[in-house]
């Protein structure tokens, strides 16, 4: 069979065709079993479709459902505020405010060297550590967390790709370094690391919400999807604390401290009335907001973490225990000549001799002979019972995160001049805010009350361990002590009447005790008749030529007192115009 095409110029070309029937290929025969192989893998194919299509359509929905989402849908955090903490007046001592916080994608990052230059300089690192910090992660890093408003703007302005910004909360604390012990701090992540907000980081932290979204490959919020959780902020805190009182407690202990060149200082304020802790302040201390140059020292909480031996502010409850059990009265003569006291081979000795002394004038001239032959009629459960009564050796019922039990040791195991010592401060040990809440049991005639780092309208129930009267009799020896012929007539408050207890004592060393380091320390209340405040106040190592506690920490509770009387609208009991300022008349020496 022939057909004819076109050729050149129009000539008709033959053209031989190919007869397919007759073909030799196609005419072989195809084994049936190649057919029927071709046909069962394209079922079997078939049916693995079907079965992968049911697996992921019914099997593994939420599996891959998961898996898609990851790739498009996204959870952000909504975080919670922290709740704010309070003085009793509502003053702010640390709230949380929005800080802009820059992050990086590396993988994106582009900058000249002149633009990373300037970025390293504004996050406050070198190129090299910014170089570090980029290399950690392709997808994420942080650059710098918590910056000022002012920072984030100027980068912002450098327009670099890849560098973005979120917004986290940072802490503030108004007072500063003023009532840094009481508050404490947080870290990065906004949980406490000291003070109050540690002890309530549950009640403060809140819970943080959640919202899902979807984001294009640039990291852009394109939708909401799902349910958005909204965030419940954390609980506000209201304390005791009265800022203004705060402030200058420890602007008068800093004072003191650099004044007599020591080595530290604490103060401690509690209104009688509740139980309320007014202030409590320590120098040296810190800023909370930046914490960049801090060391354990600016961070001891002095009064409350460190234990000293208590010295001469013991002995106004072994005569308080003497008056309540009838030994004594306070015009009772003891015998303080001649000026030494021998027990069991060792002698206690007072700075100034007296053949005689009253009660009275025990406390007022602080004769360590009289209090100890005082102590030692006393059988030593009877002195054990007391001290532990007013709180020594007892951990403070305090919501606060290192309060001190200090140390009290079983009164089986005393020896004779052991609890001689004892009278007088020596062989036990105390936090200034047990020796505050001690004195408790004088202003609150004979009651010794839990003091409270929170508000509070009335004070818990308290422990009786002296009557009123007796009470009211050792309120009036301590009024002695800073009168004319007192250690710590420094003390006197122009238009109050004040009474306390100075106290100085040699720091212990190894077995020892150092020959040239002291302890010196006040602690009193006001006005005497019905007291409205106590005021404890210790200076650690005292170096400037004064080391006596009337001397050195009297002016500061002085100072105090008057401050605090004055904010709290109490009455002057005194006539300022007549009355006698005995601040420059000379000290009596006192015994340690």
């Amino acid at each position: 069979m022939s057909a004819l095409r076109p050729g050149p110029r129009g000539a008709a070309v033959s053209v031989r065709s190919v007869n397919y029937a007759t073909s030799p290929l196609l005419a072989s025969k195809t084994p049936p079993w190649r057919s029927r192989f071709l046909v069962a893998l394209v079922g079997v194919g078939f049916t693995a479709l079907l079965a992968r299509a049911a697996y992921v359509q019914i099997i593994g929905t939420d599996f891959f459902q998961q898996q898609g989402e990851k790739r498009y849908v996204h959870t952000l955090q909504m975080p919670a505020s922290r709740g704010r903490i309070l003085d009793r007046n509502g003053a702010l001592l640390a709230t949380s405010v929005a800080a802009p916080s820059v992050w990086a994608i590396p993988k994106d990052f582009e900058a000249s060297p002149a633009q990373k230059a300037q970025l390293a300089k504004l996050l406050g690192m070198g190129v090299s550590d910014l170089d570090k910090r980029l290399a950690e992660n392709n997808n994420f890093v942080w650059l710098r967390r918590q910056l000022d408003d002012e920072t984030w703007e100027q980068i912002k302005a450098l327009n670099l790709k890849g560098v973005h910004q979120v917004s986290e909360f940072k802490r503030r604390y108004p007072e500063g370094e003023a009532a840094a012990h009481v508050v404490g701090f947080t870290g990065m992540e906004q949980t406490g690391q000291e003070g109050i907000e540690l002890a309530f980081q549950r009640e403060l932290q809140g819970k943080n919400g959640s919202r899902e979204v979807v984001k294009d490959r640039l990291g852009r919020v394109i939708e909401d999807v799902g349910q958005q959780l909204d965030p419940v902020n954390g609980r506000d805190i209201a304390l005791s604390i009265d800022a203004k009182v705060q402030f200058f407690a420890y602007q008068r202990i800093r004072d003191a401290v650099v004044d007599n060149k020591a080595k530290a200082g604490s103060v401690v304020v509690i209104d009688v009335q509740t139980g309320e802790v007014l202030a409590l302040a320590n120098y040296p201390s810190y800023d909370p907001g930046d914490r960049s140059k801090l060391t354990g020292n600016q961070l001891r909480n002095r009064a409350l973490t460190d234990t000293f031996e208590p010295g001469s502010t013991m002995k106004p409850f072994i005569i308080g225990q003497s008056l309540e059990t009838g030994r004594v009265r306070p015009d009772t003569p003891v015998v303080t000549g001649p000026g030494t006291l021998v027990v069991s081979g060792t002698a206690i000795r007072d700075a100034h001799p007296h053949p005689v002394l009253t009660v009275s004038e025990v406390i007022q001239k602080s004769s360590n002979i009289g209090s100890a032959r005082l102590a030692m009629q006393m059988p030593p459960k009877e002195m054990w019972e007391l001290y532990s009564s007013v709180g020594f050796g007892q951990k403070p019922q305090l919501k606060f995160p290192g309060a001190v039990t200090g140390r009290l040791r079983p009164w089986k195991s005393w020896k004779p001049i052991e609890q001689a010592t004892m009278a007088y401060g020596y062989g036990l040990s105390a936090s200034l805010l047990q020796i505050a809440q001690a004195y408790t049991a004088f202003a609150r005639d004979g009651e010794v009350i839990p003091v409270s780092m929170f508000k509070q309208d009335a004070p818990q129930p308290g422990t009786r361990v002296f009557k009123v009267q007796t009470a009211q009799q050792v309120r009036k020896m301590l009024q002695l002590v800073t009168a004319p012929g007192g250690t710590a007539p420094q003390a006197q408050v122009i238009g109050y009447s004040t009474g306390g207890k100075s106290g100085t004592a040699h720091k212990q060393e190894g077995r020892g005790y150092a020959s040239n380091k002291y302890r010196s320390w006040f602690v009193g209340l006001a006005p005497v008749d019905k007291p409205r405040v106590i005021v404890a106040v210790m200076v650690d190592e005292p170096t400037n030529g004064q080391y006596f506690g009337g001397a050195v920490a009297g002016p500061v509770f002085s100072q105090v007192v008057q401050q605090t009387l004055r904010l709290k609208g109490v009455e002057p009991d005194l006539d300022v115009k007549t009355q006698i300022v005995t601040k420059a008349v000379p000290a009596e020496p006192e015994s340690f």
